[in-house]
């Protein structure tokens, strides 16, 4: 049922524009960007016009290896469901993998990857990827220049570091925006 409501709404979002005599549908909804950490999770937005990302909130996790990622995914989508009944809707979700500098998978990319199988589980939005390479640095030394006390610099984090990555996936070329294949699976 949750899964019929939030596509009715993302049709009921999407806009007919016509233009030089051919008809485009253009779907204007937000994105969701995502920053999976083992104890903290970064959420950002984009707006309606996927062209600003923006942080939005940081959801606190724990850390037991056994229900970690299901537990993760669970809040996740509670507030992908959220976001997804707004008016605004949600059309798509990127996730941002962690990598090496020179794109191989590190450490990380597994439990991500974990996480992203589960939070697919739980929801019929599209999910994405984007490679989270040095974003959670970028996000500390664009938040150090207005927050000089770190301790309020770690409460905005990691919704900073997914603002970054969700704001790299909308600034590539429309055409690569859609979700990979092995995104999809």
């Amino acid at each position: 049922m949750a899964r019929a409501a939030t596509a009715g709404r993302v049709a009921a979002i999407a806009v007919r524009f016509i233009r030089g005599g051919e008809n485009y549908n253009i779907l204007i909804v937000r994105i969701l960007g995502i920053d999976v950490g083992r104890r903290r999770i970064g959420l950002a937005i984009s707006d309606r016009s996927q062209t600003l990302a923006r942080p939005l909130a940081t959801l606190t996790v724990g850390d037991s290896r056994a229900s970690g990622e299901q537990h993760a995914a669970d809040r996740v989508a509670a507030e992908v469901r959220r976001l997804a009944d707004e008016d605004d809707g949600l059309g798509a979700i990127v996730v941002g993998m962690p990598v090496r500098l020179d794109g191989t998978a590190n450490e990380e990319t597994p439990r991500v990857t974990q996480f992203i199988a589960a939070l697919k589980t739980r929801t019929p939005i599209p999910i994405a990827t984007e490679g989270e390479r040095l974003s959670s640095r970028e996000a500390e030394s664009r938040l150090a220049v207005t927050e000089r006390d770190w301790r309020k610099r770690k409460a905005n984090l990691d919704a900073a570091a997914a603002a970054i990555i969700l704001q790299d996936y909308l600034d590539r070329p429309r055409g690569s925006k859609v979700p990979r294949d092995e995104d999809r699976q």
